[in-house]
C-alpha cells in the first residue's frame, strides 16, 4: 500500500508509532521529536511537537522511546529519555486543542511503554524498573523492579498480563488479572541476547535480538521452537516485532525484511510464512499493528513509514459489503453504502468459516469449529457461544432486536446479542417466529434490573412461559384448541395468544387468569412501548387501552382489513387496506402514553408527557390520577407538579413547603426525606387522616406541632383533647380562645354546645336561642329538672317554639310542665298525631275520636291512604274509609266494610268494584258484587259479552221471569243480527227457545242452507214444503239451474231409492250424479250410481281417486286409480310425487308398459339432485342413452355424453364431437370438459395435430392453470410427434401465451427446446427475471450477454430504479438522479466514485441552484465538498462573488456566517489553484483578490459585533473602496460613508457620500462620463468601475444622504478633502503618492501597514495595534465570530504570533 510517510536521504529514524483503540488514528514520532497523526485513510490530519522535561536543557536533549494510545483513543503517553512520561488529551475530533493532562517525572530515561487498561500506563526505564502511572490519581508506582536496562515491553492480547524484555537478557511476566489461566509470574526466560523483539502471541512467546535468532517460548518459559538465520549472510539483527489483535500471527523487523509467523493450532507450532523483503528499506525500527489487524506498519531508520495489508482474503458480498479476513479468527466487515464496520472475531481464537450477513443486512453469522458468532451490525452488539457443528442445518430468526433465535433438531436455543452465554434453550418442534415471543429489557420497570421472558409452544395447544434470568418455567397454558400466534408484551407479564377459531385469548402471568376478549379475530398487535392491545373483529377496530380490564374495549367501524401499526414521533397509526387506499387511524397518544408510563411506574416520564398537552377534561383527569399515584409512591416533587397544573395552588404550596421540608432531611439524614416524622405527617393532613398525624407528633413528643395543626385548623375540640391528655399548661387559654372565636364567627351552636359541657346550662340555652335552635334548648330545659322550674326560661323556649312552628317540641315541653292541654294544642298543630292520641287517652278520652279522623284527613292529605283506613275505622267514619280502601286500591278491605254498612249506602261502591273484578275476568266475584249492588243485569250483560252464554242465561233465569228473560235475549239477539254476528244471534234466539227467529233471520238473509238446516232440526214436517218453495223462488228468481240445485239438495235429503226416484222424476239423475261427485260428495254418488247407473262407477272411481290425491291421500288414490282402470295414472302420481317405489311396484303389477317411464322420471329427478351416475344408471336400465347423452349435453358435460355415445351409440360419436366442437367455440370456458374429452380422444386415435387443435381452443380465466397444463400439453405433442415446421408453429403459439399467464420460465424451456435462445431470453426479459435471462444468454449465447445488460439498463432507468442502476452504470444513474433533482442521493453516489465525477454534479446542483436564486445553498455545497481548481468551474465561483457583494443586508453582524462561508470556499479555491497548472494565471490573481475581499467583508461583520471595534468596521469598509472595479461602486461608497459618518469622521463621510450621490445619478443617467475625479486623484480608488445596473440604495436612504451632504456642505469648518498621512498621502492608499512605494494592506483594517508590523507570511501583515485591539477585543466579548477571524488567520497564514502581553 501507499507510503504513509516518505523516507528521507539520511538518518532520521522512526523512534515510535502507535494505532489507537478504535484504529482511527495513527501516531508517528519522527527523529525531530515531532508526533505526526494520521487518519485511517492515511491523511495527515495533525501534528505537534513533544517537550522536553526541562526547557533550558533544549529541544535535542531527549529521544522519544515509547508512544501509546489511550483506551478511549483521546489521549496520547509519550515516554522520553530525559526522565518523564507526558499523556497529552488530543481530544474526539481532529483540530481539537493539545494538551498535557499528566506528567510523570522518573528517576531515569523511560525505554519503552505501553498504555493496557484505562488509566493504567506501564513503561520500563533505563535503571530496569518496570512502573505503573495512573492518570486518575496522577500518580506513578513502581510495579517490579530488576538490576537490567529494559530494551521492551509487550502486553498479551486482551491486555491483562504484560511482558518485559531486559539488556541481559531477561524475559520477566507480571499479570493484572491471569484470567483463570494459572500462569506464573516473575523471571520467565533469559534469552542469549537482548529481546528487543519481543512479542506475546495467544499461545506462545517470541523473542529475538541481534544474534539472527527467533526463539518461541511455551507458558512456562520452555524453548518450543527456534528459527535461526544466523548463517544467512543477508540478515541482520532482528529489532521489533508486533503481534496481531488477535495474537495468531507475529511480524519480526531486521533489515530490508519483515519476517512472519504464523501459529498453527493443528500442529500447535509457528509456522514461517514468506517474508516480506524491501530493497533499500533500511532497518526496521518500530512495527504497529492496526487494532482491527487489517494493517501493519513500519517505520524505518530513514524516517520512512510503510503500510502493508495484512488481508489473507477479501471478498464482496451481495455488493454491499467488504469482508476482509485479516486473520484465521478475525474478519472485518464493511458496509460499502456507509463505511461502518464491524470486526468479528473468535474469542478463543477459533478460525471463522464463511460469514453470513442475513436478516435484512443487519445480522452476522459465523461459524467456527466449536463455536457460533453474531452480530447485530446496527448496534456492534457481537456474541460468541459454544456450539458444537450440526451440518449448517441450524435456522435462525431474526424477528426480535435484542434476540437471535435458532432452531435446530427441534431445539430453541436464545443468543442475546453482546453476550456471551447462550440465553436459554428449550424443546420445540414449532419454528414458527409467531409462536415463539422473547422480551429482553424492552421496557425499564420501577425496581426490576433483568427481565427475560420467553414464551412458546410445548405442543400445539399448550404455552410454556420461562423466566430466562431465573432459569425456571413461569407458568404453563393449556388451550382446548390449535394455537395459531402469541406474543408476550413487552413487560413479559401479560401474554396474548389467538387460536384456529380466531378466538384471542389474554393470559396473566402473574395470576395464571385466562380470558377470552375476542371473537373472529382477525390481527392483532402490541403497540410498541406500551401495554396497549390494537386487533381487528371482522369490521371492527378494538383497542384496549387498559389491558388490565380487557372488558372495556374501545371499537371504531373499518372497511378494509389492518395492514400494520406504525408508532413515532408521538403519534401511533393504525394503517388500514381499503380496496385501493390506505387509510390510517390515529390512536389517543395521551390514553398509550400515559397510561404506559404510570403502569410501569415512571412517574417522571408520565410528567414529561402531560406537560406536552393542552389542559382539557382527559388531561386534567390524567393529572388527577399521576397526583394520586406519585402521592402513594411519596413522588412528592412530582405530587407538587400536578397540583400546581390543575390549578389547585393550596396543595401545591402545602406540598412545595414539605418538599422543603423532605429536601432538608434529606441533606442532613440522606435518603429522599420522606420518612421524616414532619413529612410523614404533614402527608397524613394532606389525606385530612388528623389523627394519623396527630399520632405521628405525639410519637416524637411533638406536643405543640400537633396542637398547631389542629389550631391551624380550627379544630378546637381536638386540640383541646391533645392539651387535655398531655396537661399542657395552656389548656384553659386554649378552651376560653375556642369560645371567643366560636362568637367571633357567629358560631353560637357550637359555642352553646362547649358552655353545656362545661355545665353552664343557662348560657348554653340562651346561645341556642340566640342560634335560633329552640328546640335544642328545649332538649336540654327537659334534661335538667332546675331549669324547669325557672319560668323565664321556660316561657322563652316555648315562645321560640312556636314562633319557629316547632309544635312537636314545644307539646313535649308543655307535657314535661304538666299542661296537658296546651300540650295537645301543639301536637295537634304540629300534625304529631300519635303523641296526641296517647295524650287524649290518659286526659282526654272523649277527644280520641275526632283526632283519629283528623289523623286520617291528614294521611290522606300526604297520600298515605293505606295508613288512614284504619284511623278512619277507629273514629268510625266509615264512607271516609270506604273511599280511602278504593283509593288505595284495597279491594278486599273496602268489601270488608262495605258488608257492614246498609245496602242502600254500599250499593254504588259494590258496582266499582264489581267493574274491577270484571276487568280481572274475575267473573264469579264481580257476579256476587253486581248482585249485591243490585245490578244483576249488569252481571248478565258481562258474561253476555265474554260470550259465557250458559252463566249469563242461567243467572239471567234466577234472577228474573221467563217472559223477561226471553225479551232480553231476543233484544240481545237482534242487537247482534244488526252487526252481522248471525252465528251468535242464532245461539241466543235458540237459548229462550224460539228457532223460528232464527230461520227467519235466515231466510231474510238468504242463507237458505243455514236454514234448510234449522227446518230440518226443528221442524222435519216442513222440509218438504221448505224446499218446493225454495225451488220456486229459485226458479222464480234463481238463474237457470237453481231449480236443480234444489232438487238436489232435497234428493240428498231424502237419500237411497226415494231420492233415485225423486232425480229420475225430473231427469236430473245422472246430473245429480256429476253435481255430486264434483262437490266432493262421492258416497251418495257412489250411492246413485249403484242404484242405477253402474257405467258411470268407474268415471266416479276416477273422479274420487283424482280429489284423494290432491288430498294427499295416495294409497287411496291408488285403489281408486285401479278400480277405474287407470292404473297408468297412478304411476304418474308416485313419479310426480318422487314415491319411486311404489311407482315400480303399481307399473310392474298393472302396467309393465310405464316401468321404462318410472326409470325415466327417477333418472330426471336424480340429474336435477346431480346425481349424475345414478341418472345414467337408471337411464340405461330402461335402455335410453340418447336420453342421458341429452342431459349431459344440457348440464355441460361433454366428456361423458361423449362416453355414453362411443358406448352405447358410436354411430353417432362423430356428430356428438362435431357438435362438442362447436358448442366450446361458441361457449369458451363452459365447453372445456368437452374439449378436453375431446382431445383426449383424437390422442388416443392418434390424431395428434387434432389434439393439439383442441388443446389449443381451451379458454378458461377462471382456471388458469388448466389452461397452462393444456398449452404445455400442446406443445408437448407437437415437439414428440409433430414435424418441425409444426412443433416450431406450436412453440411460438404457445409460449407467447405462457408469457403472457407470468409463466416466464415456463414459456422459456419451450423456447429453449427447440434452440430459440434469443426468445427463451426475452421470455425472462419479459418477466423481469433479470439473473435468470443474464445465466442463460452466458450459458447458450455469450454473444447476447451485452444485450441483456442493455435491456436491463433500460429497465431500471424506465422504471427509475435508480439504486439497482447504480451497481450497473453508475454515470447514467447519477444522470437520472440528477434529471429527477434527487440531488442528495446523486452526491451521494457520486462521492462515492471519484472527486472528479463528484464535483461534476455539484457544479451542476449549483448551477440549478443560482438560477433558482438560492446563492446561499450554492455556496453551502462547494463548503462541504471542497472547491476544486477546475477550470470549467471559475464561472460559478464568480457568480457566488458577485451574487454575495450585490446581495442587500449584508453589511451587518448577522452576515458574518455567510462572509465567512465564502472567504473559506475562496481560500479553499486559490490553494487548489497554487498547486495546480493554473497558478499564478490571472484567473488566479482575481480569486486571490475575491478571497481578500471576502475576508474584509467577513472581518467587517466580526466587528460589527463588537462595539470596542467600530473603527476596525469603518476602516475595512474604506479600505473595499480600492476593490470597486469587482464590487458595486455606488453601494461600496454608500457603505465607507455611512461608516465614517459613524465614527465621526466627516470630511470622509462628506467625500465618500458625494461620490455617492454623484454614482447614483450616473446609473439613472446610464453612463458615468459626467463623474468628477478630483477628490481621488493621487489615491488607489480606481476611476474605471462597471456601471451598476441598477440602484443598490433604497430611495428613502439616498433622500437621507442627499439632505445630510447639502446640510453639511454649508458648514465653513468642513473640509471636503481626504486626509492625508505622514506620506503626504491619502491616509488609506497603499501606493504612496510622491515615489509611488506600495505598502502591504492589514489584514484586520484593510489599511497600509507603515510600522509596528507584525509579519504573518511573505505578502500577509497586520498593525501590531490593530492585530492586539482585536485579540483583546475577541477574549473580552468571546466573540464566537471574532475566534473564527483569528482561526481563519492561522489557516491562512499557517500560525500566528504570540498573544501574550506585558503591564509593566
Amino acid at each position: 500500500m501507499p507510503s504513509r510517510v516518505c523516507p528521507q536521504d539520511g538518518t532520521a529514524r522512526v523512534t515510535c508509532m502507535a494505532w489507537s483503540a478504535s484504529s482511527a488514528r495513527f501516531a508517528v514520532c519522527t527523529a525531530e521529536r515531532v508526533v505526526l497523526l494520521y487518519d485511517e485513510q492515511g491523511e495527515r490530519r495533525d501534528k505537534f511537537s513533544t517537550k522536553p522535561a526541562d526547557a533550558k536543557y533544549g529541544r535535542k536533549s531527549y529521544v522519544v522511546k515509547g508512544m501509546a494510545f489511550s483506551p478511549d483513543s483521546t489521549k496520547l503517553a509519550v515516554g522520553q529519555t530525559d526522565n518523564i512520561v507526558y499523556v497529552y488529551r488530543i481530544g474526539e475530533e481532529w483540530g481539537d486543542k493539545k494538551v498535557i493532562c499528566n506528567k510523570f517525572i522518573q528517576t531515569s530515561a523511560v525505554t519503552c511503554l505501553l498504555w493496557p487498561a484505562e488509566n493504567v500506563i506501564v513503561f520500563g526505564l533505563a535503571e530496569g524498573k518496570v512502573r505503573l502511572a495512573n492518570t486518575k490519581s496522577n500518580k506513578s508506582s513502581t510495579i517490579y523492579g530488576t538490576d537490567s536496562y529494559v530494551v521492551s515491553l509487550t502486553s498479551n492480547v486482551s491486555g491483562r498480563g504484560i511482558l518485559s524484555g531486559h539488556a541481559d537478557g531477561t524475559i520477566v511476566r507480571f499479570f493484572f488479572d491471569d484470567e483463570g489461566s494459572g500462569e506464573s509470574q516473575g523471571k520467565l526466560a533469559v534469552h542469549p541476547c537482548p529481546p528487543y523483539a519481543l512479542a506475546w502471541g495467544s499461545s506462545s512467546i517470541v523473542a529475538a535480538g541481534c544474534d539472527k535468532k527467533i526463539v518461541a517460548y511455551g507458558k512456562e518459559g520452555s524453548v518450543i521452537q527456534t528459527f535461526d538465520y544466523s548463517r544467512d549472510s543477508s540478515e541482520k539483527e532482528f529489532t521489533t516485532a508486533t503481534t496481531s489483535p488477535s495474537g495468531q500471527s507475529i511480524v519480526i523487523g531486521s533489515y530490508d525484511r519483515l519476517r512472519v509467523l504464523n501459529w498453527s493450532p493443528r500442529r500447535s507450532a509457528w509456522e514461517e510464512g514468506k517474508p516480506k523483503e524491501i530493497a533499500h528499506l533500511y532497518t526496521i525500527t518500530a512495527l504497529a499493528w492496526k487494532r482491527d489487524g487489517s494493517r501493519i506498519c513500519a517505520g524505518t531508520l530513514c524516517g520512512g513509514v510503510e503500510q502493508f495489508d495484512c488481508c489473507l482474503r477479501r471478498t464482496i458480498y451481495k455488493n454491499k459489503f467488504e469482508i476482509t479476513y485479516v486473520g484465521p479468527s478475525q474478519v472485518i466487515v464493511k458496509n460499502l453504502s456507509t463505511g461502518t464496520r464491524v470486526v468479528l472475531k473468535s474469542q478463543y481464537g477459533y478460525e471463522i468459516d464463511e460469514v453470513k450477513i442475513l436478516g435484512k443486512d443487519r445480522y452476522l453469522v459465523a461459524h467456527t469449529s466449536d463455536t457460533l458468532l453474531l452480530g447485530d451490525i446496527s448496534s456492534n452488539k457481537l456474541s460468541e457461544v459454544a456450539w458444537q457443528g450440526s451440518g449448517g442445518n441450524e435456522k435462525f430468526f431474526f424477528e426480535n432486536e435484542n434476540v437471535c433465535m435458532i432452531f435446530n433438531a427441534g431445539e430453541l436455543t436464545l443468543v442475546e446479542y453482546g453476550s456471551n452465554d447462550i440465553l436459554g434453550s428449550v424443546r420445540t418442534e414449532f419454528m414458527n417466529p409467531h409462536l415463539v415471543s422473547v422480551r429482553i429489557n424492552e421496557r425499564q420497570q420501577r425496581g426490576v434490573d433483568e427481565n427475560k421472558r420467553l414464551a412458546y409452544l410445548i405442543d400445539i395447544k399448550t404455552i410454556a412461559t420461562v423466566d430466562l434470568v431465573g432459569g425456571y418455567n413461569a407458568g404453563t397454558i393449556s388451550h382446548d384448541s390449535k394455537i395459531d400466534w402469541l406474543e408476550l408484551n413487552e413487560t413479559g407479564h401479560k401474554l396474548l395468544f389467538r387460536d384456529k377459531k380466531m378466538r384471542l385469548q389474554l393470559y396473566d402471568i402473574e395470576s395464571s387468569t385466562k380470558t377470552t376478549i375476542l371473537n373472529y379475530c382477525s390481527y392483532v398487535q402490541w403497540v410498541p412501548g406500551s401495554d396497549v392491545v390494537v386487533a381487528q373483529n371482522r369490521n371492527s377496530l378494538c383497542i384496549w387501552y387498559n389491558i388490565d380490564a380487557p372488558e372495556r374495549v374501545t371499537m371504531f367501524p373499518l372497511k378494509g382489513d389492518i395492514v400494520s401499526l406504525e408508532r413515532n414521533d408521538g403519534k401511533t397509526e393504525v394503517i388500514v387496506s381499503e380496496g385501493v387506499n390506505t387509510v390510517s387511524y390515529t390512536l389517543d397518544e395521551g390514553l398509550i402514553e400515559f397510561g404506559t408510563a404510570v403502569d410501569d411506574g415512571d412517574y417522571h416520564r408520565a410528567t414529561a408527557f402531560l406537560e406536552t398537552l393542552e389542559m382539557s377534561t382527559e388531561t386534567e383527569a390524567m393529572w388527577k390520577t399521576l397526583s394520586r399515584l406519585a402521592l402513594e409512591a411519596r413522588q412528592l416533587h412530582i405530587a407538587e407538579r400536578c397540583f400546581a397544573a390543575l390549578g389547585n395552588m393550596a396543595k401545591a404550596r402545602f406540598l412545595h413547603e414539605t418538599n422543603v421540608i423532605a429536601d432538608q432531611a434529606a441533606q442532613e439524614h440522606g435518603g429522599d426525606g420522606t420518612d421524616h416524622y414532619l413529612v410523614r405527617a404533614r402527608l397524613a393532613m394532606l389525606e385530612k387522616n388528623y389523627k394519623l398525624a396527630e399520632m405521628i407528633f405525639l410519637e416524637q413528643n411533638a406536643t405543640e406541632e400537633a396542637m398547631d395543626m389542629y389550631q391551624e385548623l380550627h379544630m378546637w375540640d381536638e386540640c383541646i383533647v391533645v392539651a387535655k391528655a398531655k396537661g399542657h399548661p395552656m389548656l384553659e387559654k386554649l378552651r376560653r380562645g375556642y369560645y371567643q372565636w366560636l362568637l367571633d364567627t357567629q358560631q353560637e351552636e357550637k359555642a352553646g354546645e362547649v358552655q353545656e359541657g362545661q355545665g353552664d346550662y343557662l348560657a348554653a340555652i340562651s346561645l341556642y336561642l340566640r342560634a335560633g335552635l329552640p328546640a335544642k334548648a328545649a332538649r336540654l330545659a327537659m334534661d335538667r329538672d332546675e331549669l324547669l322550674t325557672n319560668a323565664d326560661v321556660i316561657d322563652r323556649i316555648s315562645t321560640a317554639l312556636i314562633r319557629g312552628e316547632l309544635y312537636e317540641q314545644a307539646g313535649d315541653l308543655f307535657e314535661k310542665l304538666g299542661n296537658p292541654r296546651k300540650a295537645l294544642e301543639c301536637y295537634g298543630k304540629g300534625s304529631a298525631f300519635l303523641k296526641a292520641v296517647e295524650l287524649a287517652r290518659l286526659a282526654f278520652p272523649a277527644e280520641v275520636v275526632k283526632l283519629e279522623e283528623a289523623w286520617g284527613d291528614h294521611l290522606v292529605q300526604q297520600k298515605q291512604l293505606d295508613a288512614a283506613i284504619n284511623h278512619y275505622i277507629e273514629a268510625r267514619c266509615s264512607m271516609k274509609a270506604i273511599e280511602a280502601a278504593l283509593g288505595a286500591r284495597q279491594w278486599k278491605k273496602a268489601i270488608y266494610i262495605l258488608d257492614l254498612q246498609d245496602k242502600q249506602t254500599a250499593a254504588k261502591y259494590y258496582l266499582k268494584i264489581a267493574q274491577h273484578y270484571a276487568a280481572l275476568q274475575e267473573y264469579q266475584v264481580a257476579e256476587e258484587l253486581y248482585i249485591k249492588g243490585g245490578q244483576t243485569k249488569d252481571a248478565i250483560d258481562m258474561y253476555t259479552q265474554a260470550g259465557l252464554w250458559e252463566q249469563a242465561h242461567k243467572l239471567a233465569l234466577k234472577c228474573m221471569s221467563q217472559e223477561d228473560v226471553t225479551v232480553l235475549y231476543i233484544t240481545q239477539a237482534q242487537e247482534m243480527e244488526r252487526q252481522g254476528k248471525y252465528k251468535e244471534a242464532e245461539r241466543l234466539y235458540i237459548t229462550v227457545n224460539e228457532p223460528d227467529l232464527a230461520i227467519t233471520m235466515y231466510k231474510k238473509c238468504k242463507m237458505y242452507d243455514e236454514m234448510v238446516c234449522l227446518v230440518a232440526k226443528y221442524h222435519k214436517d216442513l222440509l218438504g214444503d221448505t224446499h218446493l218453495h225454495l225451488g220456486k223462488v229459485a226458479k222464480a228468481h234463481g238463474g237457470a239451474n237453481s231449480h236443480k240445485h234444489v232438487a238436489y239438495l232435497w234428493a240428498k235429503s231424502l237419500g237411497g231409492e226415494a231420492a233415485v226416484k225423486l232425480l229420475s222424476k225430473f231427469g236430473l239423475l245422472e246430473m245429480a250424479i256429476d253435481h255430486a261427485t264434483d262437490s266432493g260428495v262421492f258416497e251418495f254418488a257412489f250411492e246413485l250410481a249403484r242404484l242405477s247407473m253402474k257405467q258411470k262407477m268407474p268415471d266416479i272411481h276416477l273422479k274420487h281417486a283424482m280429489f284423494l290425491e290432491d288430498e294427499g291421500k295416495f294409497e287411496e288414490a291408488e285403489g281408486e286409480f285401479i278400480k277405474a282402470g287407470k292404473p297408468k295414472e297412478a304411476v304418474l302420481m308416485f313419479v310426480h310425487n318422487q314415491n319411486w317405489d311404489a311407482a315400480q311396484r303399481v307399473a310392474e303389477a298393472h302396467d309393465p308398459d310405464s316401468v321404462a317411464d318410472v326409470l325415466v322420471g327417477q333418472a330426471q329427478f336424480a340429474f336435477e339432485q346431480r346425481e349424475f351416475q345414478k341418472a345414467e344408471a337408471f337411464l340405461l336400465r330402461a335402455q335410453r342413452p340418447e336420453l342421458a347423452i341429452k342431459y349431459y349435453k344440457e348440464a355441460g358435460m361433454w366428456s361423458d355424453a361423449l362416453r355414453i355415445c362411443k358406448e352405447y351409440m358410436p354411430s353417432r360419436l362423430g356428430e356428438l364431437q362435431e357438435e362438442c366442437g362447436r358448442e366450446a367455440g361458441k361457449k369458451g370456458s363452459s365447453g372445456t370438459e368437452g374439449l378436453l374429452e375431446q382431445a383426449r380422444e383424437w390422442e388416443q386415435a392418434g390424431e395428434y395435430a387434432r389434439a393439439v387443435d383442441c388443446y389449443l381452443k381451451v379458454r378458461d380465466p377462471s382456471n388458469s392453470i388448466l389452461v397452462e397444463k393444456c398449452l404445455l400439453k400442446a406443445a408437448e405433442l407437437a415437439v414428440k410427434f409433430l414435424d418441425q415446421s409444426q412443433s416450431m408453429e406450436v412453440t411460438r403459439t404457445v409460449a407467447p401465451q405462457l408469457v403472457a399467464m407470468k409463466k416466464y420460465s415456463t414459456a422459456a424451456e419451450l423456447y429453449l427446446n427447440l434452440d430459440l435462445i434469443q426468445e427463451a431470453i426475452d421470455a425472462f426479459i419479459e418477466g423481469e427475471e433479470w439473473s435468470k435471462a443474464k445465466h442463460m444468454a452466458k450459458e447458450f449465447d455469450p454473444r447476447s450477454e451485452e444485450y441483456v445488460d442493455q435491456r436491463y439498463k433500460e429497465y431500471l432507468k424506465k422504471q427509475g430504479k435508480v439504486d439497482s442502476l447504480v451497481g450497473i452504470d453508475v454515470m447514467a444513474a447519477l444522470d437520472i438522479y440528477a434529471k429527477q433533482e434527487q440531488w442528495e442521493k446523486c452526491l451521494e453516489v457520486a462521492a462515492k466514485q471519484s472527486y472528479k465525477v463528484l464535483h461534476k454534479y455539484v457544479a451542476l446542483y449549483a448551477t440549478q441552484l443560482i438560477c433558482e436564486g438560492s446563492w446561499d445553498k450554492a455556496l453551502r455545497l462547494y463548503v462541504h465538498h471542497g472547491a476544486p481548481a477546475n477550470p470549467q468551474n471559475f464561472n460559478i465561483y464568480k457568480r457566488l462573488f458577485v451574487e454575495m457583494v450585490n446581495a442587500p443586508g449584508m453589511n451587518c453582524a448577522e452576515a458574518y456566517s455567510s462572509w465567512a462561508d465564502l472567504r473559506d470556499v475562496l481560500l479553499s479555491l486559490c490553494e487548489n489553484l497554487a498547486k495546480s497548472s493554473e497558478t499564478n494565471t490571472p484567473a488566479h490573481e482575481e480569486f486571490e483578490r475575491m478571497l481578500l475581499i471576502s475576508h474584509y467583508c467577513a472581518t467587517r461583520s466580526a466587528a460589527h459585533g463588537l462595539k470596542q471595534l467600530d473603527t476596525m468596521a469603518a476602516q475595512l469598509s474604506i479600505s473595499l473602496l480600492r476593490h470597486t472595479d469587482l464590487l458595486p461602486a455606488d453601494k461600496a461608497f454608500y457603505e465607507a460613508g455611512i461608516a465614517a459618518k459613524a465614527v465621526s469622521w466627516e470630511n470622509m463621510a462628506f467625500v465618500f457620500l458625494n461620490r455617492f450621490l454623484d454614482l447614483s445619478d450616473a446609473i439613472e443617467e446610464g453612463n458615468l462620463d459626467s463623474l468628477d475625479h478630483s477628490d481621488f486623484q493621487r489615491t488607489d480608488i480606481p476611476f474605471e468601475v462597471p456601471l451598476p445596473a441598477h440602484q443598490h440604495v433604497p430611495e428613502e436612504q439616498r433622500e437621507e444622504v442627499r439632505d445630510w451632504v447639502l446640510t453639511v456642505s454649508m458648514d465653513q469648518r468642513l473640509e471636503q478633502a481626504l486626509p492625508q498621512d505622514e506620506r503626504d498621502t491619502y491616509e488609506a492608499s497603499l501606493v504612496a503618492a510622491g515615489t509611488g512605494a506600495r505598502c502591504l494592506p492589514c489584514v484586520l483594517t484593510g489599511y497600509p501597514v507603515l510600522r509596528n508590523k507584525i509579519e504573518l507570511r511573505p505578502g500577509l501583515e497586520v498593525k501590531k495595534d490593530a492585530w492586539y485591539k482585536f485579540v483583546m477585543a475577541v477574549k473580552t466579548s468571546h466573540s464566537p465570530a471574532g475566534q473564527d477571524v483569528i482561526e481563519f488567520l492561522r489557516r491562512w497564514c499557517g500560525g500566528l504570533p504570540s498573544t501574550t502581553f506585558s503591564f509593566q
